[in-house]
């Protein structure tokens, strides 16, 4: 147990706290002043503490803001473990999924423009999801194909109810799976019109508008809000979203200026012992993904985050209606629809889903604290993110951690959190 204590104390001793050296992204503010503990919050300094010192995740950046200011925004560990880098606060994290929320935002934008509604059809923009089939699996694992009983709508994509799925498990039992490629596969192999061709010939795994079924249903939405705008998603978001939020280092491409700040992962995994790498670190992508390439700082995160918290305004830009976000941050799965949120954040159960994040829906069931309002999205590199209204709470969290560990943190990251808020 000493051992334990001692190696916790060293880790944390060589935590980098690199405040100094990026102006913060919000006002900052003592935690008692805005409800917290400052005993509590040093509870997420001893966790990756420990953690780091177990070799568990190379290190973290955290962001608790309140009321629009920050009680909380650290550096913790190592951003390359290969090579002993310390982690800065400006590192730049593989965003994955929670590149979901931000093209979504670039969705609704056109939405209030009147060039985008939800009940536009999909096929009006790309034809080729007109003609797809639904593959229903038979008992001898074989696909029988039937008509859409009703066409994919663009409030489709954004709720996940499109039949879309993501795929890339060989092993899966499920002879759909077998046939979608992985989440970031189509935006390495080709471009936005190859992935559109890609993607249309293969069968929905549900019929459209009745199940929540996680997938690539907006990177087909960013491919719409391409074709619609007339720009690359990420023109689009720079434009649009990023750059009048001043979130600095929001792109799809890595710059050379910003390559030496990407958050790695260990080689290997720390609970399976098997390789493991986050491809897009070193593989550029073809198209502009909506569902999972972007990068940015936990930094620019908390300013998208805190804008979608004030109603669409940060810092005198607004970006979208407070209607819009209220709009957004709803529950969208009715009980016609099956929800199956939980299966894929498990310690999501009482969450519905609304356009692109999932939304707290009652009291209870979570094993996290929070409350009926709550928003959030995460992404399978090891990043986190969720805002509670009741509360005035935004919190971001950036790790390099692929495995199934991230799940272990977004959890612990949400306890601590709620345990150190006194008021």
């Amino acid at each position: 147990m000493r051992k334990i204590v001692i190696a916790a104390a060293a880790a944390a001793a060589s935590l980098a706290f690199n405040i100094a050296h990026a102006a913060p992204p919000l006002p900052e503010a003592k935690p008692e002043q805005e409800g917290f503990s400052q005993q509590g919050l040093a509870r997420l300094d001893d966790f990756f503490a420990r953690e780091i010192a177990a070799k568990r995740v190379p290190g973290a950046v955290v962001a608790i803001a309140r009321d629009g200011k920050l009680v909380h925004y650290k550096a913790y560990g190592q951003l390359d473990p290969a090579k002993g880098t310390p982690m800065p606060i400006d590192a730049v994290f593989a965003l994955a999924s929670m590149t979901k929320p931000m093209a979504a935002v670039a969705g609704l934008t056109l939405m209030e423009q009147g060039r985008l509604p939800l009940q536009a059809k999909l096929a009006d923009y790309y034809p080729g999801f007109a003609d797809m089939k639904v593959g229903v699996q038979q008992g001898d694992g074989s696909l029988k194909m039937e008509p859409q009983a009703q066409p994919i709508f663009i409030h489709d994509l954004y709720r996940h109810t499109s039949g879309l799925m993501y795929g890339g498990r060989p092993d899966s039992s499920s002879a759909l799976a077998r046939l979608y490629p992985d989440g970031t596969a189509p935006a390495v192999e080709g471009d936005t019109a190859a992935f559109i061709d890609r993607i249309t010939k293969l069968p929905l795994v549900h019929q459209p508008g009745t199940a929540f079924e996680y997938g690539f249903s907006i990177d087909v939405l960013g491919a719409v809000v391409e074709k619609v705008s007339e720009q690359r998603l990420g023109e689009y978001l720079a434009a649009n979203v990023w750059g009048p939020l001043g979130m600095k280092d929001a792109t799809f491409h890595p710059t050379d200026a910003q390559r030496p700040r990407l958050a790695r992962p260990f080689s290997n995994d720390p609970l399976t012992g098997k390789p493991q790498s986050i491809k897009l670190l070193d593989t550029p992508t073809k198209f502009d993904c909506g569902g999972a390439c972007s990068f940015a700082t936990v930094g620019d995160y908390v300013r998208f985050g805190q804008m979608l918290l004030n109603g669409g305004e940060l810092d005198g830009k607004r970006i979208l209606g407070p209607k819009t976000v209220h709009h957004m941050t709803s529950n969208h799965l009715g009980p016609e629809i099956k929800n199956t949120v939980a299966n894929v954040e498990p310690h999501r159960a009482g969450f519905g889903f609304g356009l692109s994040v999932a939304v707290r829906t009652g009291e209870g069931l979570s094993s996290v604290p929070g409350n009926p309002g709550e928003f959030t999205w995460n992404g399978a590199y090891g990043t986190q993110f969720f805002c509670d209204p009741k509360e005035r709470l935004v919190v971001v969290v950036g790790t390099a951690a692929p495995g199934e560990l991230r799940k272990y943190y977004r959890e612990n990251v949400q306890d601590i959190v709620y345990g150190a808020m006194v008021k």
